[in-house]
């Protein structure tokens, strides 16, 4: 994938472990707090794809594991 942009991105992560990214140079949306991975758009996407193997919200996660 081509980082064509030229930005830097940083991953974000909500309180329902939802991950995403977010371009560097804004602030974080309501609800969503920086995860601590930067740089480019691909580099950013490939590290969510390493992390977040289940996409099931927490809340959801925790009310079927109960």
């Amino acid at each position: 994938m081509s980082d064509v942009d030229g930005r830097r991105y940083r991953v974000v992560v909500n309180d329902e472990e939802q991950y995403s990214i977010w371009p560097g140079d804004q602030g974080l949306p309501g609800g969503w707090h920086a995860e601590g991975t930067e740089g480019e758009r691909s580099l950013c996407l490939e590290h969510i794809e390493r992390v977040w193997t289940d996409m099931r919200p927490r809340s959801v996660r925790e009310h079927l594991s109960a």
